[in-house]
């Protein structure tokens, strides 16, 4: 990865073959199993927001990339990082072609966030050069493409005049001297993309990955599961998501934070009875109130978990599957309770630390434990809670808005994989319920073989559990008022009978 940002010249920001170079290394460890949070956390400083919005771009269009890459590339190249940039050139030139295709405006600087003049030769696609813009019309083939990109672009990805993507993505080769011999293979791949961009999109769009953006699997499953949304899920997991606030009722009002954020120029509106949505994402560090934990970042299908387990002052309750903390801490918001926390992880474990003592909710009464939440043997002292949250581990397609790569990092037999584990920790996890009590099952999966169809084994393995009134579903999708701000989430609530 590169260790600096060598600018452009005329320009104050990095080039753009260093933001894709960066944005390769990232590809290539999604590619490998790898995060994209975690790869990105390991880009230089200089690079990273443009690196960052140029490897979401290319995780919310790689399976275009995947389907052109094929009928471009005889074989997959040998050398993971040029495959991996090879990818990433795809998708940002076909983005520039949709622009110089399109009157919207495409300036970059306009359109990352970034700084101005992040690249040479970004511009709109009004001032593309004669030559792409002709060669890249959108003919019957393309239509559905560009319309695509032009959604694109109305959600901020980056676009670079088309000349400028090849030029950069060869100088990106260049710069490496395991990439170099590759050089003239990647400028040949994308000029031969240009010529014959029509048949090759309308190739590689009969196939599922390619049009939709998703593994096969993936698609397939949740055509099964929603057949009447399935489109409109998958179109909706493209689409950045809300940042959306949870005031922490300890310290403020939303009527407070609300005052505070318009002070600070920045546009927000309430959402339920703590939720604050901005109208674009800022960084934390821009508004007011972090350090003081006034506030924390939730969405808002999980600021529900709080509400529906409802504890009230003098409960004991656990938080079986804490990290990063989010909902233990609106827990404690929520009232004067007694709360164990578990996580597996002990790293994730210390996020959960940090967050109680940022919002000043840590204290004797909560207590902090890394243990496998289905050994209850290992970690539960034998005294019944009032309260229990299983937030189970799961394959969090619900969140692919915000985490564009786990659509890529998953596998199909993740599914009944992470189902099993779920049955296990939920199983468990009853043993702990006083009579009485009550279970929130919770998961950040559309997928129902995580949601109701776990639920409904649950309460059939368990007579004795009573099914209580719970959301279930919540789907990411557009056109349904305040609901589609919501991440895909599943929730279920079960009462002890006594």
């Amino acid at each position: 990865m590169p260790t600096s940002a060598s600018a452009t010249p005329g320009s104050s920001g990095p080039a753009l073959s260093d933001l894709m170079l960066a944005a390769a290394h990232n590809v290539r460890a999604v590619l490998s199993g790898r995060s994209l949070s975690d790869s990105l956390a390991q880009t230089p400083a200089g690079l990273r927001p443009g690196a960052q919005a140029i490897s979401f771009h290319a995780m919310r269009r790689l399976g275009l990339a995947f389907e052109l890459r094929a009928a471009l590339v005889r074989r997959v190249p040998p050398n993971p990082l040029f495959d991996a940039l090879l990818l990433v050139s795809l998708t940002l030139l076909d983005a520039a072609c949709a622009a110089a295709a399109s009157t919207a405006p495409a300036s970059s600087d306009a359109v990352t966030g970034a700084t101005a003049g992040a690249a040479s030769g970004a511009t709109t696609g009004a001032t593309a050069d004669a030559t792409a813009a002709a060669a890249t019309a959108p003919t019957a083939a393309a239509v559905a493409a560009d319309a695509a990109g032009q959604d694109a672009l109305r959600r901020g990805v980056p676009v670079y005049a088309v000349h400028t993507v090849v030029d950069q993505a060869v100088r990106a080769a260049a710069s490496q001297s395991r990439l170099a011999p590759y050089k003239g293979l990647l400028n040949g791949v994308l000029r031969n993309f240009l010529r014959g961009r029509d048949e090759l999109l309308q190739q590689a769009l009969r196939s599922p990955r390619g049009r939709w953006n998703h593994p096969g699997w993936w698609v397939k499953l949740l055509r099964r599961a929603y057949p009447e949304d399935w489109q409109a899920l998958l179109g909706a997991a493209d689409e950045p998501g809300p940042m959306t606030l949870r005031v922490n009722v300890r310290r403020s009002t939303p009527a407070e934070l609300l005052a505070r954020l318009r002070d600070a120029g920045i546009e927000a509106r309430l959402l339920g009875a703590a939720g604050i949505v901005l109208a674009r994402p800022c960084p934390v560090q821009q508004i007011p109130g972090f350090e003081q934990g006034l506030w924390s970042v939730q969405d808002a299908a999980a600021q529900q978990a709080a509400a529906l387990l409802a504890p009230t002052a003098g409960m004991r309750v656990l938080d079986a599957c804490a990290a990063p903390g989010g909902k233990t801490a609106h827990l404690l918001e929520s009232a004067d309770i007694e709360l164990q926390a578990l996580d597996a992880d002990a790293g994730r474990l210390e996020r959960v630390a940090q967050n109680l003592r940022r919002l000043g909710l840590d204290g004797p009464h909560v207590a902090l434990r890394c243990a496998d939440a289905a050994d209850v043997d290992q970690w539960w002292d034998g005294r019944p809670y009032d309260a229990v949250l299983a937030d189970v581990p799961c394959t969090a397609s619900g969140i692919v808005r915000r985490h564009p790569d786990i659509r890529w990092l998953r596998r199909e037999a993740d599914v009944a994989r992470t189902a099993a584990l779920q049955r296990r920790i939920a199983d468990a996890l009853w043993r702990t319920v006083k009579p009485g009590g009550r279970l929130l099952y919770a998961t950040c999966s559309i997928f129902p073989q995580e949601g109701s169809l776990q639920a409904g084994q649950f309460a059939q393995r368990h007579p004795d559990a009573l099914r209580l009134p719970a959301p279930g579903q919540l789907l990411p999708l557009p056109g349904q008022g305040a609901a589609s701000l919501y991440d895909g989430f599943y929730y279920a609530l079960f009462a002890k009978k006594p």
